[in-house]
């Protein structure tokens, strides 16, 4: 009885130190860590024992800056670098101390798949800086209200190399002068969350020169209130969005008060067995959605898609969506739903810029611009970095002036912005992230 009952006794412990951890301290730097902080030197690579660490071709350095506690010293490198931990499925407040008491800092942050969180965060010399992010986090695993494995998401292949679907924090130090000295991570059960359904105008495009305006809509987001979470990926329609368990996925994670935005149409208009036809099965499938989405009580948003940059004689685009948007309208209207005009606002945007200077907006660069790139990349569809920044800007402008709920959640510090006045391409700051040419699915 005694070896039974010791043998369940070492079951219980095991199964306690294989859980996952929720909550982390991490002092980075070669010193002493700061009291209830985990110590993470450049040595620290990531392994599945730890939970946490460096991933594989981080260059990373530390250094005494002369501070106290965790700010006395940092790690930093010359090109990005990657720090990954282990999590369950959720929301997480993530805090950051940056800085150097004996020198300046600049740091970019971004997480999972170049998901934008902060953007250039100077501090003087002598200064360190204290800053929060909200950050969404799950696994292609679908479960119910107890836990139990109910089903999964299926994965494309190409998926499976992104950071956004396995069960990791991946964040992305960047920038001219990264100087790491603290990383806290808190479970967020409170945060609303913005759910993305989309395409690969929405998702979060894993490499330069792509980008998707989904991934930097949380830059301009108040964090602690609302996480990001972009379920889209490239290539997705409303059929497949549904029969590959990613609606599923979204309701399993989702709770009252949550928000569902709803973008498709570039691939749905093609011919195949994914086809919808706009005035019919595409209004009915899309409504079909709103009532499953209010089923659990959360908030349906539409959005209208993005415009392909295709100009006519005239100098204006040519609406290649053809009835699509005017279908999504009148779904808004008939059910009472918001709508953010993207596909408007998008034209407006490329006819501003004009045919030649809306190209600095999609993935249009000579050959040799990005490694191993041998040919002209001539995207018209898929937006660049500043694309993606501009359009996201859009949709929080459209948030805004519609006095949208979601309203409350836009940090007080983002500027008014208009796609007849958009942001000079030339000032526009992106510190090169990990580069690539493989086009996205979709066009």
């Amino acid at each position: 009885m005694k070896k039974i009952i010791l043998l369940v006794v070492l079951s219980l412990t095991s199964l306690a130190g294989t859980a996952q951890q929720s909550s982390y301290k991490f002092d980075f730097g070669q010193g002493k860590a700061a009291k209830g902080y985990i110590k993470i030197t450049p040595e620290s690579a990531y392994s599945d024992k730890t939970g946490y660490g460096f991933e594989a071709g981080s260059k990373v350095q530390s250094f005494n800056s002369g501070g106290k506690g965790a700010a006395a010293d940092y790690i930093t490198a010359k090109e990005p670098f990657f720090f990954s931990v282990k999590l369950p499925e959720g929301n997480y407040d993530v805090k950051l101390l940056l800085g150097d008491t004996k020198g300046t800092s600049a740091t970019t942050v971004r997480v999972e798949s170049r998901r934008l969180m902060l953007e250039n965060i100077k501090t003087k010399k002598g200064e360190t800086a204290e800053k929060l992010f909200t950050v969404h986090i799950r696994d292609s695993i679908i479960r119910d209200n107890n836990g139990n494995v109910v089903s999964k998401t299926k994965i494309k292949p190409r998926e499976r190399q992104n950071k956004h679907w396995d069960d990791l924090l991946t964040i992305e130090f960047n920038d001219s002068l990264p100087k790491i000295c603290a990383v806290e991570i808190i479970p967020n059960k409170t945060a609303t969350t913005i759910f993305l359904a989309g395409d690969s105008t929405v998702t979060d495009q894993p490499e330069d020169p792509w980008a998707s305006w989904g991934q930097m809509f949380p830059v301009f987001l108040v964090p602690g209130k609302v996480a990001v979470a972009n379920y889209a990926e490239s290539g997705e329609t409303l059929k497949a969005f549904e029969r590959e368990n990613r609606f599923a996925k979204i309701w399993s994670m989702a709770k009252p008060g949550d928000y569902l935005f709803i973008e498709f149409t570039h691939n749905d208009q093609k011919p195949g067995g994914n086809h919808l036809d706009p005035f019919t099965t595409y209004k009915e499938t899309v409504k079909q959605q709103i009532a499953e989405a209010k089923k659990r009580g959360m908030i349906p948003v539409l959005v209208t898609s993005t415009q392909r940059r295709k100009f006519g004689a005239d100098g204006k685009i040519e609406n290649t969506l053809l009835e699509y948007p005017e279908a999504l309208r009148q779904t808004a209207k008939e059910e009472n739903v918001a709508l953010i005009d993207l596909s408007a606002m998008s034209k407006t945007l490329y006819e501003t810029l004009g045919e030649e200077g809306s190209k600095n907006a999609l993935v249009h660069y000579p050959a040799n611009t990005y490694p191993n790139q041998t040919k002209a990349l001539e995207d018209n569809t898929h937006f660049n970095m500043y694309g993606a920044y501009e359009l996201s800007k859009c949709v929080v402008s459209s948030i805004r002036k519609q006095n949208l709920s979601l309203s409350k959640f836009i940090q007080t510090g983002v500027i008014d912005y208009s796609p007849e006045k958009p942001t000079p391409f030339k000032s526009f700051y992106w510190p090169a992230s990990k580069a690539g040419i493989t086009k996205p699915d979709g066009n």
